[in-house]
């Protein structure tokens, strides 16, 4: 036996004291194995689970409410010009949807009255009253109504329903029968017995914050509403023509002169639609240009 220990006992001896000075404490860790390892998900609204703070969280930053539900709350679909695509936009559509009161011109310039009315008119001086006739299930309507005309000075309306000319009932006649009634007329008194436009009907609706009120129209013809919007929670219908607005008669205007006049009307706004297989027939074989220019627009006196 050597008094010194040989090199390579040193060696071992180094070895075994690094093991044990390096080691962790406690009993030793298995392998991992395929299927071991489950990483856990972070779930929404704790912390460290998303780069980016939730609305919830953050509550109410530099005095906005941002929290779900008020942004729900004022989230609105509004049209795009030429399109039938509603989409949202910063306005809240839950508000000014309450009725009115009749109080509201537009609502008086659009009343519909269920009874009948006497109407006195008389010729131009070129013996005509300005009113163009059309037969629907042997009743007799007002097609067309002129600008400046007798007519149109006596308040005549497109869709109206001539009863009587002079006391002769209109149930059955022809129109050529009609206009030759108020041909023979004298040039200085004419009595028409009237019913106010008994295929059309009044909407009345309240603009949101943006200045709409829910509905998009091509053509004059209502295309598609927006939901939960003042003119869906009113009654306004698809398929459905605009003939007046707040009274106005609009019918042969071009897209963007309606839409001139649906934004400077007031907030509280009153629709009067016809359904479309109806007006496409009160309007059958009469030209665009002709509705356009001959037809009366003028803003009803109340």
């Amino acid at each position: 036996m050597s008094l010194y220990p040989s090199l390579e006992d040193l060696k071992v001896d180094k070895v075994i004291k690094a093991q044990a000075q390096f080691a962790p404490p406690g009993p030793p860790m298995p392998a991992l194995t395929e299927g071991d390892y489950q990483p856990q998900l972070a779930t929404a609204g704790t912390p460290g689970s998303s780069l980016y703070p939730d609305l919830e969280e953050m509550g109410d930053y530099m005095g906005l409410v941002l929290n779900s539900e008020e942004v729900q709350r004022n989230l609105a679909l509004v049209p795009l010009a030429d399109s039938q695509v509603a989409l949202p936009s910063l306005s809240g559509v839950g508000a000014m949807v309450r009725p009115v009161t009749g109080a509201d011109v537009g609502i008086r310039r659009a009343e519909i009255r269920p009874g009948l009315r006497e109407i006195i008119v008389c010729k131009d001086q070129e013996g005509k009253v300005g009113l163009r006739l059309r037969a629907i299930d042997n009743g007799v309507f007002i097609q067309l109504v002129q600008a400046d005309s007798p007519a149109a000075l006596a308040g005549l309306r497109f869709g109206d329903q001539v009863l009587q000319i002079n006391g002769q009932n209109c149930a059955g006649l022809s129109v050529d029968k009609a206009h030759k009634a108020l041909k023979a007329a004298a040039e200085t008194r004419i009595e028409l017995v009237v019913r106010d436009r008994p295929f059309q009907r009044t909407v009345t609706m309240h603009k949101d914050s943006s200045g709409h009120v829910g509905f998009i129209y091509k053509s004059g013809k209502i295309t598609s509403l927006v939901k939960d919007a003042s003119a869906a929670r009113n009654g306004m219908l698809t398929d459905h023509f605009i003939c007046e607005v707040n009274g106005q008669n609009v019918i042969g205007l071009k897209d963007s002169q309606v839409k001139d006049i649906l934004t400077t009307s007031p907030a509280a706004m009153t629709i009067t639609i016809m359904p479309k297989f109806i007006y496409e027939h009160m309007v059958k074989r009469m030209s665009s240009g002709l509705l356009r220019s001959a037809m009366d627009h003028s803003v009803p006196e109340v």
